[in-house]
């Protein structure tokens, strides 16, 4: 009662005092009141530069604005002088000249070295120029170009850096197909620049496999001398000082090799048409269309740029402001006329859209390419699209190691120095009938290849409605195979009576033919590079063929079937029909059963080779081939073969023990799994249960 009558007294109170004046309303003024002064100008400074006797070229550029110095330096080599057989060469060879250490240091070492004063050295290759860079706290600049200077002219590519970098690169092309814009992008670039040319390939397993050491130290050496170079450094010095440490650490450097060739040019044709890749885990597409592009040296560029900023270059551009907003078609959509510094860049326009408007979107994206080339933009359209060229060319050179870059690129790639003044100028200039003008002469039609990642089931309106259509394959070749082990009729004999020695060994063949049906039930402790995690698993068989794993994981479970003509795949996503990798490791998986293993001699699809004293190759007709190593006893001791691992292909090597009888048959209830030389999983069986009734039925049955 007293909390009634004190909120009465305060609401009383409230009501008893006078009325408040009237608050004022702030007003804000609207953007486009807002007035901007010109771009800040552009100044470049003037870089001292000198050539080493040895012919490479440094530039220096003091700041002293934090004591810090940092440096790279440009050589002449790229992915695009990859040997055709051995796609990657450079990318490995990039990778591994920091992680394999140098002569007299591990990678781990100088990562060590490096971290302990905050400080970095790294390399890479990219498409057509390699870098090595550093950084470093101004006191730490000596022993950190030392480091710089050892990696460069001192890698030592040790091997199992190289194995790592392998693997991931067999990794990457693994799950290529897991993300439709990276479909969409690396086939959009393969179709319009071709699949026969360095600007077209397409990285595979055999590829990787390919390479070896002696390939990276031989591209290296190629490569890495100093007449093709440029170093450049930046930062808290003097440059009397810091010429002084260059000529001391590189002028003694002696490496020489003939003249790096021109890049190849690019020779693809128009590839017009309607590609489609079918990816029917997905609910929107993602699409891309256009052609060729050009070269930054174009006298048109400047118009160029100007004219692919009206046409998709940001929120105010006809895409955006059309296919987006007023007709709310795409998730997102864009366009660009792409230039590079030494070979035609692609013209594409892309976006992503729900599935059901795919052909609508294509459609309107395609009207605004059509617009733009018969009609004049407005003068609204084009002052806008100037200004934001113009204004974008501060953060070039906002900062001196923005601009110690760009320069060297201009000088790495043959171009004036003051380029970026001429193309400034050339947007200057630009009117509204040279934006038609590029648009005609550069936009070409009939040379657009669209190309489309979604799930076509979706599609209100059919791709052919665009045109008729190619289908784009997403499988993933699988790397070649070892030659299978020579055999005679003497092998094949050994074989066979190895076979049988390991059916009697766990039971008898007879007792092994009488298993219907088995479920295994399986705790596992797997080996990630996220660390390592627990799963439980359930493997179900029947003779007639149909197999069924059920995995238990931290993130949900994972379900899948394969009968030899029928799969699934479950998962916290939903039911899909197995990918091609997951299909073939389920292939494989049903191969490796131990009750078909150890009636191999029983399969007539299979041959049975021996390829060592206690040691025997199954083959399959589909090429499938897993090798037994025997214990004295006959009991299998070791599988190895090679599955579809997280990693992409790997060898794997499976080591059973522990047998118990289980219905008279000895069974391995614990295994452990390397793949690739590294521990994977150790695994324990909980249970065997044999000829427990399974059905077709009940293992197909989808969750």
């Amino acid at each position: 009662m007293k909390k009634v009558l004190l909120a009465l007294s305060l609401s009383a109170l409230t009501w008893a005092q006078p009325a408040a004046a009237p608050a004022k309303v702030m007003t804000i003024p609207s953007y486009k009141s807002l007035k901007f002064g010109p771009a800040p100008e552009i100044k470049i400074p003037d870089i001292p530069m000198f050539t080493l006797a040895n012919g490479m070229k440094v530039y220096l550029l003091e700041n002293h604005e934090l004591p810090l110095v940092s440096g790279f330096a440009l050589v002449r080599t790229g992915n695009l002088f990859d040997p055709k057989d051995k796609i990657g060469l450079a990318e490995l060879t990039g990778t591994v000249m920091r992680s394999g250490g140098t002569k007299s240091k591990t990678g781990e070492q100088l990562d060590e070295q490096l971290e302990n004063v905050a400080a970095s050295v790294e390399t890479s290759i990219g498409e057509s120029n390699g870098r090595i860079g550093f950084s470093a706290l101004k006191e730490n600049v000596d022993d950190v170009l030392a480091i710089f200077q050892d990696v460069m002219q001192n890698a030592e590519f040790r091997q199992d850096k190289l194995d790592l970098a392998k693997q991931q690169l067999r990794s990457s092309i693994s799950r290529r197909n897991d993300d439709p814009g990276d479909i969409l992008n690396r086939n959009f670039a393969e179709i319009v620049y071709g699949r026969d040319n360095p600007y077209g390939w397409r990285m595979e397993y055999e590829h990787i496999d390919n390479i070896k050491r002696d390939d990276l130290i031989a591209f290296y050496k190629r490569y890495f001398f100093p007449a093709n170079m440029i170093l450049a450094v930046q930062g808290d010095f003097a440059t009397a000082d810091m010429r002084a440490k260059i000529e001391k650490l590189f002028g003694s450097w002696s490496a020489k090799q003939e003249p790096v060739p021109a890049f190849p040019p690019v020779t693809a044709k128009p590839s017009p048409g309607v590609y489609l890749a079918t990816k029917n885990d997905v609910t929107q597409t993602n699409f891309s269309f256009g052609h060729l592009g050009g070269e930054l040296k174009d006298p048109n560029y400047p118009a160029l740029s100007v004219m692919a900023d009206i046409l998709g270059g940001g929120f105010s551009s006809r895409l955006f402001k059309n296919v987006r907003t007023k007709l709310g078609l795409a998730y997102s959509v864009s366009g660009g006329w792409g230039a590079t510094y030494d070979h035609p860049g692609l013209f594409q326009v892309s976006g992503s859209t729900k599935s059901q408007s795919t052909v609508d979107t294509i459609q309107a994206a395609q009207s605004e390419v059509n617009r733009i080339r018969t009609t004049e933009v407005t003068d609204q359209e084009l002052d806008t699209a100037k200004q934001s060229v113009l204004n974008s060319f501060v953060f070039f050179f906002d900062s001196p190691s923005k601009t110690l870059s760009r320069l060297m690129t201009y000088e790495y790639y043959g171009y004036p120095k003051d380029f970026i003044f001429q193309y400034q100028k050339g947007v200057q200039a630009t009117t509204k009938a040279d934006v038609l003008r590029v648009a005609k002469q550069y936009l070409k039609p009939e040379d657009i290849a669209i190309v489309a990642v979604g799930k076509p089931a979706d599609f209100v309106k059919p791709l052919t409605t665009l045109g008729p259509v190619k289908e784009i394959d997403l499988s993933i070749s699988e790397p070649k195979k070892a030659p299978a082990a020579s055999s005679d009729s003497a092998s094949l004999a050994r074989g066979r009576s190895l076979i049988q020695k390991a059916q009697q060994a766990v039971g008898g063949a007879d007792k092994l033919a009488a298993v219907k049906d088995f479920t295994q039930s399986v705790e596992a402790a797997l080996t990630t590079p996220q660390g390592s995690l627990k799963a439980q698993q359930t493997n179900q068989w029947m003779r007639s063929g149909a197999f069924r794993q059920t995995q238990q994981l931290p993130f949900g479970k994972i379900q899948a079937y394969y009968d030899g003509k029928t799969n699934w795949l479950a998962s916290p996503q939903g039911v899909m029909e197995m990918p091609p990798p997951v299909l073939r490791q389920m292939q494989g998986e049903k191969m490796r059963v131990f009750f078909e293993l150890m009636l191999a001699d029983r399969n007539p699809e299979w041959t049975v080779n021996a390829v060592a004293e206690n040691a025997v190759e199954i083959s399959s007709k589909q090429g499938d081939r897993v090798r037994i190593d025997f214990d004295s006893s006959g009991l299998p001791a070791k599988y190895s073969y090679q599955s579809m691992g997280m990693q992409g292909p790997t060898a794997v090597v499976s080591t059973p023990s522990d047998y118990r009888e289980v219905s008279g048959i000895r069974l391995p209830h614990k295994v452990v799994i390397e793949q690739g030389g590294q521990k994977f999983a150790e695994a324990t069986v909980s249970e065997w249960k044999l000829n427990s009734g399974l059905t077709a039925e009940e293992l197909s049955k989808k969750p």
